[in-house]
């Protein structure tokens, strides 16, 4: 070879090859690809690209978009107080709501593995998640009612305090006319006092007959006793000519069963009594001279529960209708992250003398915590504009303590006809979701890299 040659051969084997051009592995050329494309390209710039870029640029307009407001709207969203209640609250919902139906989804998804119905168990939990927004806030919007033969909540409250403490069975019970009781404290209490061998009518009324206790009979005048004080109390309702004598024990009226009555002498109580079902009672003689009082125990209200929607409950209240909707998306997402966990670290765990909860906190929940980072970080993003649940489940009087950013928005735009700082509140949601979308990006993409 010659020394030209062999010169040539050199520059051609030193000389790079140039890169091919990457084929499409379904053989679409880019022109065709982008012509699919571009339909899907323009929604998206007409739906989500256009509308963003008008709300930055209407943020700093005045109501009526003539003039140029600067960062005016801005500075309302910290001090506005409809606006920093909605923040606080949102910072409540974005703190809580995650974390709890996180924690229910993984408790879930790990007790489901060592049950045999864990698949219908699984399958109830996950129901919520195809009921609508409105719809959940219809039903709790029940659920919450005040009224404990309505709202679910309240019954279950009420039947556990009624076992624990009993409700009085003469709520609204009083004295009636010429009646020798006085009001005292929220109770009552004879006008004179008592002597021993009296027989003391205390008369009342204001129980519907329907209301009176199942155990109330025939009420009967109480003979007296010598050495004690005896009496009755009844409802005195038969009155009229003819009909029944006021003050007086009737054949047709009852006792009031389980009436508390009290000796009292000098401001302290010396005896007490509980009527029997006919309302008669009996005293010892230590409570001669004492004045006689019905205690405000007798007359109680019912309880009726707790005020779940009120300015106090409201936020934490919708928080768990929001739970009970998305626990069902974390416990699916965490359990098919359980499903990716080799079974053989947790039986090797477990030969070397681990408990159970040992396995669980040191490695279930580390070789879980990528699934439970994702599940946390979009249940964030979709709290942050929860909007639906808290204008359905927040009755009108405590809306305004329930606000958060989402319905404050709605709230200036049309309500109040106050749209620049509508779109200041949406730019600002908007800067508030994008940190968190690109913490859930990035981490996919570590992920997709291992």
């Amino acid at each position: 070879m010659t020394p030209a040659a062999a010169e040539g051969v050199a520059k051609n084997t030193a000389r790079p090859s140039a890169p091919r051009p990457r084929k499409s592995v379904t053989g679409t050329r880019r022109t065709v690809a982008a012509l699919f494309l571009l339909p899907a390209l323009v929604l998206l710039g007409a739906l989500v690209v256009y509308p963003i870029g008008y709300s930055v640029v209407r943020s700093f307009y005045n109501a009526s978009g003539d003039g140029f407001a600067g960062f005016d709207n801005y500075r309302a969203l910290f001090t506005d107080d409809g606006i920093r209640t909605a923040l606080k609250n949102n910072i409540v919902w974005v703190v809580f709501a995650p974390t709890v139906a996180t924690a229910l989804g993984l408790i879930f998804a790990v007790l489901t593995e060592r049950v045999r119905w864990g698949t219908a168990f699984k399958l109830v939990v996950f129901m919520p998640m195809a009921i609508s927004m409105l719809a959940a806030g219809i039903i709790f919007r029940l659920v919450y009612d005040q009224d404990p033969d309505k709202g679910v909540a309240n019954a279950v409250w009420v039947g556990v305090h009624d076992t624990f403490a009993e409700s009085s069975a003469f709520p609204k019970a009083h004295p009636g006319r010429e009646s020798p009781l006085t009001a005292q404290g929220g109770g009552f209490v004879t006008k004179a006092a008592v002597r021993t061998g009296e027989s003391v009518a205390l008369p009342l009324v204001g129980v519907a007959p329907d209301q009176m206790p199942g155990s109330a009979v025939h009420a009967v005048q109480a003979k007296p006793d010598p050495g004690k004080i005896t009496g009755t109390t009844w409802q005195d309702f038969t009155r009229g000519k003819g009909v029944g004598k006021l003050g007086a024990v009737d054949a047709s009226e009852l006792g009031y069963p389980g009436m508390r009555i009290e000796a009292v002498k000098d401001g302290e109580v010396v005896a007490t009594a509980k009527a029997a079902d006919d309302g008669t009672f009996t005293l010892p003689a230590k409570a001669d001279g004492a004045h006689l009082r019905l205690p405000a125990s007798n007359f109680a209200e019912p309880y009726n529960g707790l005020d779940w929607l009120g300015p106090s409950l409201v936020t934490p209240a919708i928080i768990g209708s929001y739970v009970w909707m998305w626990a069902g998306f974390a416990m699916v997402l965490i359990a098919a992250g359980l499903a990716g966990i080799p079974r053989e670290l947790l039986e090797a765990a477990r030969v070397d003398g681990a408990g159970e909860w040992q396995v669980f906190r040191r490695i279930t929940v580390p070789l879980l915590a990528p699934v439970l980072a994702v599940v946390v970080v979009t249940l964030m993003i979709n709290v942050l504009k929860i909007f639906d649940l808290v204008f359905i489940i927040a009755p009108n009087s405590s809306q305004d303590d329930a606000n958060v950013l989402a319905l404050e928005l709605y709230r200036k735009g049309f309500s109040e006809d106050q749209p620049g700082i509508a779109s200041a509140i949406s730019v600002f949601l908007l800067l508030l979701v994008i940190p968190v979308m690109l913490f859930n990006v990035r981490r996919l993409r570590r992920e997709v890299r291992r």
